[in-house]
């Protein structure tokens, strides 16, 4: 039977909510869905005929990514795309695809940015494959020097820490433009509460100089963002290491990215970091030019937070 290809209704959202949990282990994509006050039409769905199950889905999330020069752009984020496991095979998801393209153009979208472990599924559907690195190696047994107060992050620090994030990224390219609701809702998806981030305190002003987010990913602690002062870094880093240590880790990652100051920091986490290219990052030119977007997802320093998936 053909598939139907349409955009969702609200009276899909239960069973779009039962397709994302069959397929991904992360019970908060609905909470992350329902962001988009136009979700519905950003949402397209395979249909097993009519009035049959939905067999796949493609979500477009307009997003507000700054470009090469630190301009926001209005971006498509390709997201929550997930098939039936006895529908898979028959290029459906590149279906939903065209009309997710169709969509982005009509709204305006510079370029479109997804990230997988499958590229080859977007591939002949446009997008391209970008790289970036991270640092990793074992955890090094350093104590922090104790020139910052370091200490768990609380919800009192919500406020400064998104002035520090939005300073930090203020003309970094790739990253995105969080609003209230980001914070409210994709932030605490992709990390947990604030209080499981580590914060860095000027001892003197009591001001909030440094936020860093690290989640255990196995037997390796990942340090997934930092905002703030790089004099800090280095102590954020220590205390990152000091808790991985406690919990039996031995291996550490970080996704900062590279530069000066971080390289500097990083004997306070690693011991003997080797640098690592990896290739999940993928975009796809809409109105902007190739070279426009290919300029901005390499740009030096480019980061696309995890913090900020869709």
């Amino acid at each position: 039977m053909t598939a139907v290809i349409r955009t969702a209704t609200a009276a899909d959202d239960p069973a779009l909510a039962h397709l994302w949990q069959l397929c991904f282990d992360a019970l908060h994509i609905a909470d992350l869905h329902a962001l988009d006050p136009d979700r519905h039409r950003h949402t397209f769905i395979a249909q097993n005929g009519p009035g049959g199950g939905i067999d796949a889905v493609v979500v477009y999330v307009p997003r507000l990514i700054r470009d090469a020069y630190g301009t926001p752009q209005r971006v498509g984020g390709i997201g929550s795309v997930a098939t039936r496991p006895e529908a898979r095979g028959q290029g459906l998801v590149r279906r939903l695809l065209v009309e997710a393209e169709r969509a982005m153009m009509a709204e305006q979208c510079a370029w479109s940015l997804l990230f997988t472990g499958t590229p080859g599924v977007y591939r002949g559907s446009g997008w391209q494959e970008f790289g970036s690195t991270y640092s990793e190696g074992t955890l090094a047994d350093v104590a922090a020097p104790g020139a910052f107060r370091v200490r768990a992050a609380s919800a009192k620090d919500a406020i400064e820490v998104a002035a520090l994030h939005h300073a930090y990224n203020a003309n970094r390219p790739l990253s995105s433009l969080r609003a209230p609701e980001d914070w409210a809702v994709r932030v605490p998806a992709w990390y947990g509460a604030l209080d499981r981030s580590l914060v860095a305190k000027d001892p003197g002003s009591g001001a909030l100089v440094g936020w860093i987010v690290a989640q255990h990913e196995g037997e390796c602690v990942e340090v997934r963002e930092f905002a703030g002062a790089p004099e800090c870094l280095g102590e954020l880093f220590a205390a990152v290491g000091e808790r991985a240590r406690a919990a039996g880790l031995s291996r550490a990652r970080v996704r900062i990215p590279d530069g000066p100051e971080v390289r500097s920091a990083l004997p306070a986490l690693l011991a003997y970091p080797r640098s690592v290219e990896e290739h999940v990052g993928m975009a796809r030119p809409l109105h902007a030019t190739a070279d426009s977007v290919r300029a901005t997802v390499t740009a030096p320093g480019a980061v696309h937070w995890y913090g900020d998936c869709f």
